[in-house]
């Protein structure tokens, strides 16, 4: 972590920018995927 250089803090936000980035996708596609029986059964009466 004793690394000030400017390009290595930008590539390390950038990676943590990326990890959040997956993780908020798949909490999303989890979401998606309980909504979607859900959807289905409305969509059936």
């Amino acid at each position: 972590m004793g690394d000030k250089n400017p390009k290595s803090a930008k590539k390390n936000a950038d990676q943590k920018q990326a990890k959040n980035d997956q993780a908020s996708q798949k909490k999303q596609q989890a979401i998606a995927a309980k909504q979607a029986p859900v959807l289905k059964t409305l969509k059936k009466k």
